[in-house]
């Protein structure tokens, strides 16, 4: 069994209100919910964290180093253009991870179009709305399965 950490960076607790004609109309709960069943049944945990504050979740980041947790899943959202501090504590930690995002951020605004994150990337599961969640939940887990195979 591992533990599977998805964390949510700003606005997202906006989910299913804010723009939805980008974000989509489904809430943040209900996400979080699924990704907890599909953990549930191939027998892993998961623990979800929204915040809004960078630093927040930079702790989170850090304590993941030493409380168990074996693969990372995140949509930093805006931090995603903006925060080297984010992207320092996930490659200090060394914890495979994969960047999420609901939106294609590459078919927007020209400043959505970098990211901090993607070159210490597992992997980047973007465009799909809620879905990318659920692919990206569909790579850690055969990610770890191999790994686990592997041992």
């Amino acid at each position: 069994m591992a533990k599977l950490l998805v964390l949510h960076g700003p606005n997202l607790n906006l989910l299913g209100e804010r723009e939805p004609g980008i974000y989509g109309r489904t809430p943040l709960s209900s996400i979080d919910a699924g990704l907890q069943a599909d953990a549930e049944r191939a027998g892993h945990t998961v623990e979800c964290m929204q915040s809004n504050a960078e630093h927040e979740l930079v702790d989170r980041v850090q304590a993941a180093r030493r409380d168990g947790t074996a693969f990372i899943l995140i949509n930093p959202a805006a931090f995603t253009h903006t925060s080297v501090a984010l992207r320092d504590a996930l490659a200090a930690v060394a914890l495979p991870f994969i960047e999420v995002h609901l939106s294609n951020p590459h078919t927007r605004e020209p400043f959505r179009r970098h990211s901090y994150f993607s070159d210490v990337a597992l992997g980047v599961i973007a465009g799909f709305g809620a879905d990318s969640y659920r692919f990206a939940m569909d790579a850690a887990l055969g990610w770890l399965d191999r790994r686990a195979a592997d041992a």
